[in-house]
């Protein structure tokens, strides 16, 4: 199997240091792109109105597997385009979770895991982001 040349792509948010511009790789790259998608208020874009997902603002909404599953659908459609030539768009997953392992409940939390593989190259990847009223955590 041929390998593809490392590639460095620009880090999110864009950074210099004493050499330039920090440079980051294709896995941070991807995920810099989906924290993107999730983070970025629609509208928020002047020229791209329509990007982002807001997924901060699910955190005043009522957790329920209802809101779980339309979020889903909105982030599949999002992450679909935001990551077109990145990854392998039928192996793109996104899952919700909101419930308290402990209680069975819905708690103050939503738990986003995606799961895609790698264009060009086939390594499946996994990303996870916590997000609550106390902010966002990377998994």
């Amino acid at each position: 199997m041929r390998r593809l040349p490392s590639t460095s792509y620009l880090s999110f948010p864009f950074r210099i240091e004493a050499g330039g511009a920090q440079a980051s790789s294709r896995r941070t790259h991807v995920r810099d792109q989906i924290a993107q998608v999730l983070f970025t208020t629609p509208g928020e874009r002047v020229f791209r109105p329509e990007f982002g997902a807001g997924v901060q603002r699910l955190v005043f909404e009522p957790n329920a597997p209802p809101l779980w599953e339309l979020t889903r659908k909105r982030l599949m459609a999002s992450l679909t385009e935001a990551l077109q030539g990145e990854v392998d768009p039928r192996t793109l997953d996104v899952e919700i979770e909101g419930l308290d392992e402990r209680t069975g409940l819905a708690n103050e939390r939503l738990e986003i895991t995606v799961r895609y593989q790698l264009a060009t190259i086939g390594e499946r990847e996994e990303q996870a982001f916590t997000v609550s009223a106390s902010g966002v955590q990377d998994g």
